[in-house]
Parts: C-alpha cells; structure tokens; sequence
C-alpha cells in the first residue's frame, strides 16, 4: 500500500551510478561484488547473507539496464559468471 511522504523523515534523490563510474576497467567481478560497489563498499567486505541478497536483487536490473556497458567470461566449472567493462564504455582519459 503506498504511504504518504510526510510518513517519512528522510527522503534522498534516487542516484544510479554508470558503470565506468565504479568499475576498473581492468578487473572482472561477480554480481556480488559489483552490489558492494554500488553500495561504496569494498569488493571483498563480508555481509550478512540477507543483506548481500538484497543488494543483488538491486544490482541485477542494473546490470541489465547497462548490458551494452558490460562484457562477461565464460564462467570456469562452478564458478561465478564475472562482468567487466566493455571497452567502449571506458571513458577515453581512463584509458591507457
């Protein structure tokens, strides 16, 4: 049910990052660790299951939303899939 403004006592302009903006151009990562990155959290810091799951749930249709930002590895056995920047979305002063 929606609920009115006045119901809350903090309201933040809502902000997506591009993908440039967080990502090394010269690293891959895993959903998980992109979400820690959206959230200005380091790649490897530990979270709580129920919180690492719900910074997912928000990392995954961004990650959609930029597909055209993105390229993927052909994951190895079990392992994760990793996403890097594609190329032509490094901004051209980051590149060396």
């Amino acid at each position: 049910m929606p609920k009115p403004k006045d119901d809350f006592d903090t309201l933040y302009g809502y902000l997506l990052y591009e993908p440039a903006d967080i990502l090394d151009p010269d690293y891959m990562y895993t959903v998980g660790e992109i979400a820690r990155l959206m959230q200005g959290l380091s790649p490897q810091d530990d979270l709580a299951e129920e919180t690492e799951d719900r910074i997912i749930q928000w990392t995954i249709p961004w990650i959609v939303a930029n597909q055209e930002d993105f390229v993927i590895n052909d994951p190895r056995s079990d392992e994760p899939g990793y996403f890097g920047l594609h190329p032509d979305a490094v901004p051209e002063e980051d590149e060396e």
